[in-house]
């Protein structure tokens, strides 16, 4: 099976519409290398394609647009190379930030249907994308502190711009969203029923391409909009946002930590789900997700994407990824052996240097600037 598909659309004034399809819904339409390098090799050539007016990025099968990144490789590269970066790591996250940067920078209209689940490298999809489509069925969710690893695909960018302390509080517990949390928090723009795709595509194949382009689109997605309204799902987060800024108001990640834990037997069933699976998962990725979401604030998307190139790195160089991966997706034992434990034991040394270069000479991604 062909893990990606793409294939052009031709509308009724002969403009083209680019629609790319992931194509693995056996895994979830989790992102391979070989999907990654497809996908942008050809964004980038629609990019320069004049008769190319518009792009729709979606996932085949029902129950996700895309579960995130294929890690059981990257993971056993790292168990067979301790302490080293492996070779596959560098060529994946290069790739993989390379084609979220596309997707934030793409110079012409690009939707993304975001149905079912959409984790971690596929909110890096997502979040890219101009205009953001859930369903009532969406399930947003940044859950890398499960296997070792941190929010990353851009997440330093997207989660520090989160009103409040929610952004913190989402990559420290991995908690989902709904998709009337998507479009409270900024993570989305519409919300269409989960059987209205191809009316939509159907749609975008009759507009006028030539003029008003913006606001024809505009107009075309607000119907398609209306027809969903009494679908929209309750918000969860935004209504707890206050409980949420007052527990995160804290000098530290060890305060964060102790106080959502405090939460694990809260009657609010949300929380206390949110709390449990920050306890059981990665201390070193509370870090992480404190001191990324800190210096965040101040960086260029581009400056983002490098930074957490390195991070990257630096996790496949350190046991809590593989670990973490093993335990949830290949043993499947669930019970990970956090090098660190206790989130008070983690060095400062050791956050310190997840920041730190691990190439020679020139970043591979200084280019993005």
């Amino acid at each position: 099976m062909v893990a990606v598909l793409h294939e052009e659309l031709t509308g009724v004034d002969g403009a083209r519409i680019g629609v790319i399809t992931l194509n693995a819904p056996q895994a979830l339409n989790a992102l391979s290398l070989p999907m990654i390098e497809v996908i942008d090799e050809q964004l980038k050539a629609w990019a320069e394609d004049s008769d190319i007016v518009c792009v729709l990025l979606r996932g085949n099968g029902s129950k996700a647009f895309c579960a995130g990144g294929e890690v059981r490789s990257l993971a056993q590269a790292c168990r067979d190379h301790p302490g080293e970066v492996p070779h596959l790591a560098t060529l994946f996250f290069a790739s993989e930030y390379r084609l979220d940067y596309r997707l934030h920078t793409y110079p012409k209209p690009l939707i993304c249907w975001a149905h079912g689940h959409v984790l971690g490298g596929g909110m890096g999809l997502m979040q890219g994308s101009a205009i953001r489509i859930v369903t009532p069925g969406s399930r947003l969710a940044m859950p890398e502190i499960s296997i070792g690893l941190y929010p990353d695909v851009g997440a330093s960018w997207f989660l520090s711009r989160l009103p409040g302390k929610l952004g913190l509080f989402l990559g420290m517990t991995g908690a989902p969203i709904n998709a009337c949390d998507a479009l409270d928090l900024g993570l989305a723009d519409r919300l269409l029923g989960e059987n209205q795709q191809e009316a939509l595509l159907d749609d975008l194949l009759q507009l006028n391409w030539q003029e008003q382009t913006a606001l024809q689109l505009n107009s075309l997605l607000k119907a398609h909009q209306h027809q969903a309204a009494t679908d929209r799902p309750a918000a969860q987060w935004l209504p707890r946002r206050i409980q949420i800024d007052s527990l995160l108001d804290v000098a530290d990640p060890v305060c964060a930590w102790r106080a959502i834990a405090a939460l694990r037997n809260s009657d609010d069933l949300l929380l206390a789900k949110a709390a449990q699976t920050m306890l059981e998962g990665s201390p070193l990725t509370a870090h992480l997700v404190w001191e990324q979401i800190q210096r965040a604030r101040y960086l260029s998307l581009a400056q983002v994407f490098q930074m957490e190139y390195a991070m990257s790195l630096n996790c496949c160089r350190h046991p809590e990824f593989s670990e973490g991966v093993r335990a949830r997706l290949i043993d499947k034992d669930q019970k990970p052996h956090w090098h660190w434990a206790n989130i008070a034991q983690v060095p400062k040394a050791v956050i310190d240097a997840h920041f730190a270069k691990v190439w020679e000479g020139r970043h591979p991604l200084a280019d993005l600037a």
